[in-house]
């Protein structure tokens, strides 16, 4: 078995990449470090290391974007598993496996002999993703951050801030959408977000569909209607909390394979943190998995009772 660290040193906090290369040098097994320098590197590094055909596993050593890009490059691969080691400062995809995550997923050698399990995959326009897509106004927020992370004189609860005070305050909350959801239809009409899930958590604490499972064939989805500044706020906090079947007239929700959307301006979208513009999207579920290894006293599977209502 071959075992690959991708690192994104400019992830996660100041000396986190130091503190990493502590834990690899003290690894009992034999493996690899490869260390990301631009856009494109994790991706590449992975698909250079699956062309051998030999049993691979790739740990993403950074953010959820870092592990969008090794995701995309081992899908379909049979002999190619993934995970998540995390370094960034949200790592949202890994909150499915517990509060401790952080904890366990650092763990490596707990981590390297873990099992693992096929993850299902959206692929939006092309682009696969193994946790939420979100349009809209939270992913209007999200890609607006980074610009403002780039001003030395703003902290990272400051870019979200002014993020959300130009996208809310002063872009607005709706925009204009036509949207195919199953049965449901929505033409041309205002909406503030729709969000498909394959995870359960993003933003760094929504967790819209608690319920939702990354190996169920199911992608779960949600559009909120056009509310008003002082509902927004007010329902904010309990769509985060995945209470969205408890405001049927303003948040619909269908759960299956398949969410086409466009409008007439283009829309931002966000895939696993990776922003995309365009004027039309279609979001399905891919039909390439991933194969996905993590620690042996973590889980995401559900309690039966919370699965099942």
């Amino acid at each position: 078995m071959r075992h690959l660290f991708i690192v994104n040193p400019a992830a996660g906090k100041r000396g986190s990449t130091a503190r990493l290369d502590a834990l690899l040098e003290k690894l009992s097994f034999p493996h690899e470090a490869a260390y990301t320098e631009k856009e494109g590197d994790a991706l590449r590094f992975t698909q250079e290391a699956a062309r051998s055909g030999e049993p691979l596993r790739v740990y993403a050593c950074g953010g959820d974007g870092t592990l969008n890009e090794v995701v995309n490059g081992a899908a379909g691969l049979d002999h190619v598993a993934v995970t998540n080691v995390p370094k960034g400062t949200g790592n949202d995809f890994l909150k499915i496996f517990g509060p401790q995550c952080r904890e366990l997923f650092y763990d490596l050698e707990a981590l390297a002999v873990g099992p693992q399990a096929a993850f299902d995959l959206m692929d939006c326009n092309g682009r696969l993703g193994i946790d939420v897509v979100c349009a809209g106004v939270d992913a209007r927020i999200a890609a607006s951050v980074h610009r403002y992370k780039d001003w030395w004189f703003v902290s990272g609860i400051g870019a979200y801030i002014l993020s959300l005070v130009e996208n809310v305050l002063f872009r607005g909350l709706a925009q204009p959408i036509t949207a195919r959801m199953g049965e449901i239809r929505w033409e041309d009409r205002p909406a503030c977000l729709l969000c498909v899930c394959n995870g359960r958590h993003y933003g760094g604490g929504f967790m819209p569909v608690g319920e939702a499972m990354p190996d169920d064939g199911v992608l779960d989805m949600l559009l909120v209607k056009k509310v008003g500044l002082f509902t927004f706020f007010r329902l904010v906090g309990q769509y985060a909390k995945g209470r969205y079947r408890q405001y049927p007239d303003l948040i619909l929700d269908y759960h299956g394979q398949k969410a086409v959307f466009s409008a007439r301006e283009p829309i931002t979208v966000v895939v696993d943190g990776e922003a995309m513009r365009d004027t039309a999207f279609t979001v399905r579920l891919s039909e390439k998995k991933v194969n996905f290894f993590y620690p042996a006293g973590a889980g995401y599977q559900l309690p039966k009772a919370e699965s099942t209502s």
